[in-house]
């Protein structure tokens, strides 16, 4: 057999970086500053069950807007996970990257298009890491052809 299906393990994403809905603001950007991160998954604090999470760009223009202050909780800017009524597609490391990219492109209805991907274990109970768009075009840039 010739060469493996690239897999999400392969683009080695950096671990998530979670913070809680009851974190100051200030301090989950400086959190996501200091890693570089654009996004931040929020987990429960007692069960560290994922709750959503934190679009750092948007949080940004959100201050900027004075939507939200720093010394606002993150829950005040957190976009929530819906729970019931919603699907949404597990995403492991051992996700294929082809299957990545067509959820960045087109979701999982095929029509709404995602900046990052929450890779979980295949029950969905511990968060991984953090598959970004940017993740997956570097990882095909240096891929030798």
């Amino acid at each position: 057999m010739g060469s493996q299906v690239p897999r999400i393990e392969d683009l080695d994403p950096p671990p998530a970086l979670s913070t809680k809905p009851t974190e100051l603001i200030s301090h989950a950007l400086m959190n996501a500053f200091e890693r570089d991160y654009t996004h931040l998954t929020v987990i429960s604090e007692d069960t560290r069950a994922l709750l959503g999470y934190l679009n750092i760009p948007r949080l940004k223009e959100m201050l900027k807007q004075g939507i939200v202050r720093e010394t606002d909780y993150v829950e005040q800017a957190m976009q929530k996970f819906q729970r019931s009524g919603k699907i949404y597609k597990v995403i492991t490391m051992d996700t294929p990257l082809e299957e990545l990219e067509a959820f960045f492109t087109g979701g999982v209805d095929g029509k709404s298009s995602q900046d990052f991907a929450v890779v979980t274990d295949a029950n969905r109970r511990f968060v991984l890491g953090v598959a970004t768009k940017g993740d997956l075009e570097e990882f095909v840039r240096r891929r030798p052809a």
